[in-house]
């Protein structure tokens, strides 16, 4: 081993390579702002303080824009928005409706039927559209089965993330660490070339999703699994002597404790008033209000008016009359990356307004064990929140059929148009190029995004709102600290350090050591993250070892894919915590084992297959 000196922009971007783990661990900080600042700092630092060597610029500050053309970048990109069309179109229908049926027939063997093929689906596509597609299908088998849904979709979510793991495009974490190690002069992979290596390892790891981890997760309640409608319309009839009679509008509101939502004021049959804070309320006037029968109650007494149902003006709500809720049902409505509620305030997307649902409750998918009541539209929203909504059906089927939000109402009704199979046909010719060598992947995935809003299986807004910033930036950012770390020398610095540090070990128990390292960061920290800083380094390591440089590049894929032991450890483990009642607990009692399996298999097939 050749010494490898350290100088001050290496220890530099060292020092910000931790930073950055540490803000992309802050949930408070938006990631692509995190993102952002990194690059920011890194573009600023070697601009203003050069890095030479011989007098001669070896990393220039525009070196670091380089992630934004990246061919893993433009192939991330690409595969989003092919993927949004298999979504929209609804050409995964016949797949959801054959695994519905399963599920009504025999829970046991549908519950492996749908591992299976969540884990082939998501090699070929995000596992977020999978999740998000199986979700609604095990929330209504679990109502019509009676069987505890949280048995079923943490191992569901799981299962998705090992299948995404065993082709080239199966997630973004995969195409990066190819797309970097490409870069740095190592051969470049095939679309199935670990496909062996993944159906060993993840074929155990299935058994035991299947078989053990229903055992171990305890029998949780759903979160928000209330069917009982708690907001009810109703009419305040104001009477003479009371009150309200005389008052404005906003004395009456306050007399109500600012609670009271009007939703609309009408005078005679045919004169509706504007609801402004001056209004002068009249006997005979009719208050349009929504909230809880006690509430409602309240107010009535408050006000010394007379609560009628909303659609029965003759009888006053009393024991004989009591308060009806007019068809009105509950939904959940989870919170995914790129819906229009991600991000935003209920106030600034206009949700009431555009859906005609009321929202109830919110459960954090960062802090499941409060529940949010009260004015919610000022809180913003994250993905895997989930908001308890209520509404008619017709709303609540308006809603779903939208296609822009996931709601899991416990019925299996999923978009589909004419389009499906051609985006299916389209889906199929993008993995065959690739997989042929017919085309490199980010070419065929780009031919097959042009081929998709040709023909209409996608629109432009779906296709932009398929593309996420924040894993855009965390990509840009991580392609940005590798290459700062290569070309310092950090990234041989700390290969060296590693390889010192174990070199009583043979080479496999190297690599296996590397990849625990790599699945321990990437629960911590973005799996892309882990994966853009931890491919140069084990390139170094397999390079200071003298051995060939491919197990150690899939060491660090597989162990950055290994995100099962957090909620937060990847983007569908959000979304399952929150639709199955889970507590962070639960991720541990089920992803430790299945983190410990899924490393002692690729610790032994990884150096059998390549002989070290």
């Amino acid at each position: 081993m050749q010494p490898i000196s350290l100088d001050a922009h290496g220890v530099a971007v060292l020092i910000l390579t931790v930073v950055a783990l540490f803000l992309f661990t802050r949930d408070r900080i938006p990631l692509e702002s995190s993102s952002l600042t990194i690059l920011v700092l890194l573009i600023a630092g070697f601009e203003l303080f050069p890095y030479t060597r011989d007098g001669v610029v070896v990393i220039k500050s525009i070196d670091f824009f380089a992630g934004f053309g990246s061919e893993a970048l433009v192939a991330i990109c690409a595969l989003m928005m092919v993927g949004k069309a298999l979504e929209t179109t609804g050409a995964l229908q016949p797949l959801a409706t054959i695994v519905g049926r399963a599920w009504s027939r025999n829970p046991v063997l549908a519950l492996l039927a749908t591992l299976i093929a969540g884990a082939i689906l998501s090699a070929f596509m995000n596992n977020t559209p999978i999740v998000v597609l199986l979700m609604p299908i095990l929330v209504g088998a679990s109502i019509r089965s009676k069987f505890p849904v949280s048995e079923v979709m943490m191992p569901m979510g799981l299962a998705t993330i090992i299948g995404g793991m065993s082709t080239t495009i199966g997630t973004s974490t995969n195409l990066l660490v190819v797309g970097i190690a490409q870069d740095m002069g190592q051969h470049t992979f095939t679309l199935f070339e670990w496909v062996l290596p993944v159906s060993i390892v993840g074929g155990v790891a299935i058994l035991f999703l299947w078989l053990v981890a229903p055992r171990l997760l305890p029998d949780r309640t759903p979160l928000m699994a209330d069917t009982t409608p708690r907001i009810f319309s109703g009419q305040l009839h104001i009477k003479k002597g009371g009150f309200a009679d005389g008052s404005t509008l906003s004395e009456a509101l306050a007399k109500a404790d600012g609670q009271m939502r009007v939703d609309k004021i009408q005078r005679s049959e045919s004169l509706f008033l504007a609801k402004l804070p001056q209004v002068k309320l009249q006997p005979g006037d009719r208050l349009f209000v929504k909230d809880s029968p006690e509430n409602l109650k309240h107010y009535e007494q408050v006000l010394g008016a007379t609560l009628y149902n909303a659609e029965d003006e003759e009888h006053p709500v009393d024991d004989e009359f009591p308060l009806e809720a007019g068809g009105q049902q509950l939904a959940e409505v989870v919170v995914t990356r790129g819906s229009p509620l991600h991000l935003r305030t209920l106030a600034a997307a206009r949700f009431s307004g555009s859906y005609g649902l009321m929202p109830l409750a919110l459960h954090r998918a960062r802090a499941p064990s409060s529940q949010i009541t009260g004015d919610l539209n000022t809180i913003r929203l994250r993905a895997g929140d989930v908001l308890l909504v209520q509404g008619s059906r017709e709303a609540i089927n308006h809603l779903k059929d939208s296609g822009s939000m996931l709601v899991l109402d416990g019925t299996t009704d999923l978009p589909q148009t004419h389009h499906a199979k051609r985006a299916l046909t389209i889906m199929a010719l993008v993995v065959a190029a690739a997989a042929l060598g017919i085309l490199p992947i980010a070419v065929s995935a780009v031919v097959g995004l042009g081929l998709m809003l040709v023909t209409g299986c996608l629109s432009w807004r779906d296709a932009v709102g398929a593309l996420s910033i924040p894993v855009i930036m965390i990509i840009v950012a991580s392609l940005a600290l590798g290459k700062a770390l290569l070309g310092t020398g950090m990234a041989d610095y700390i290969a060296m350090g590693f390889v010192t540090a174990t070199s009583a070990l043979p080479p496999g128990m190297i690599l296996s050591a590397f990849m625990l390292l790599m699945a321990l960061l990437t629960n911590v920290v973005s799996n892309n993250a882990a994966a853009a800083i931890g491919t140069p380094i084990a390139i170094g390591i397999a390079q200071q070892l003298g051995v060939p440089a491919d197990p150690f590049i899939l060491a660090t894929l597989f162990g950055a894919n290994m995100s099962f032991a957090t909620p937060y450890g990847y983007q569908t483990n959000l979304l399952i915590l929150s639709a199955g009642g889970y507590k962070f607990t639960d991720f541990l009692r089920v992803g430790i084992p299945l983190t410990v399996i899924m490393w002692i298999g690729f610790s032994l097939v990884l150096p059998a297959l390549y002989s070290l």
